[in-house]
């Protein structure tokens, strides 16, 4: 199969080099004038294994695949899509992005048939072009039930690379299962400005990452999506205390942290809902704060 990359970061050079390395073609889709920093090889390097497969580097999609995976960050979606200049030219966009608004704005832009939402939670960075380093002991991808048949092909050779993949009942469950555990995490840790170790060890952040968690939870639930609390806060509790969110390395690095993809819904379907979620107001806001203001996006 041919499959597009858009964003080639820690999320995007994961996908991109497990499947190349299966045999894929894949394409890899840069900023304009990067594209010469970019090897034509991809190199990972992951407790699954180590290597560099062959892949292309282009500023714009030129010919046709069958998979669009969409893993820019949620700042940079936007100025991404215009590296899109001839939209039939993709089957399907398989967009990997944090939070929840990206999938109504792909499908108003894109028909709704042709775009399959997934997630994916993993610890993965880009730490120079085209060299990827997977830091966590895990990689979970999600689909949701009525996309599964769609992805099988992907999915197969994900599993046998060492995905933990997991079909869900219905898209809001998708959806919010990963936000009510990154939007905690991220928050906090992004608050703390170091690893989930430093919100674990001081009782005060651990109870507002906590309180964060339920209120995600609750508001879920209000809109139609089974999460499980304790499951949740259980999984938390069990990351390894050097675990550093993506919205933490943002900020450590200068760039736009994804403070309203994360928390933006939580605030927005809680007002829509009439929950309270004070919790998570704040440390949005406290977060929001520490960084200094971006006049504009950049396509990434």
């Amino acid at each position: 199969m041919r499959h597009g990359i858009l964003g080639a970061g820690g999320v995007g050079g994961l996908i991109g080099a497990v499947l190349a390395h299966a045999g894929e073609n894949v394409t890899l889709m840069v900023r304009p004038g990067s594209e010469s920093l970019y090897p034509r090889e991809l190199s990972l390097e992951s407790r699954f294994g180590q290597f560099a497969p062959s892949v292309s580097v282009l500023t714009a999609l030129e010919e046709p695949v069958e998979i669009l995976w969409i893993t820019v960050k949620a700042t940079q979606l936007n100025g991404a899509l215009e590296n899109i200049p001839d939209p039939t030219k993709v089957g399907l966009f398989v967009p990997l992005l944090n939070g929840i608004d990206h999938v109504e704005q792909l499908r108003k832009r894109f028909g709704a048939e042709r775009v399959l939402p997934a997630t994916i939670a993993v610890e993965t960075e880009r730490i120079a072009p085209g060299r990827i380093v997977q830091r966590s002991p895990f990689i979970r991808f999600n689909i949701a039930r009525q996309g599964k048949e769609r992805l099988a092909h992907a999915i197969g050779i994900f599993e046998r690379f060492g995905f933990d993949s997991n079909v869900l009942e219905d898209e809001p469950t998708l959806l919010w299962s990963k936000l009510v555990f990154l939007a905690p995490v991220a928050l906090s840790t992004s608050a703390a400005r170091g690893p989930i170790g430093e919100v674990m060890r001081e009782p005060a952040r651990m109870a507002g990452l906590e309180q964060c968690m339920r209120e995600a939870c609750a508001v879920a639930t209000a809109d139609r999506a089974t999460v499980h609390p304790e499951k949740v806060l259980a999984t938390i509790q069990a990351l390894p205390v050097t675990t550093r969110s993506s919205m933490e390395k943002d900020i450590a690095k200068g760039n736009r942290p994804e403070l309203d993809a994360i928390a933006g819904p939580i605030l927005r379907r809680g007002e829509k809902y009439r929950i309270a979620v004070p919790k998570t107001a704040e440390l949005m806001s406290l977060v929001a704060r520490s960084v200094p203001p971006f006049p504009q996006e950049v396509a990434g």
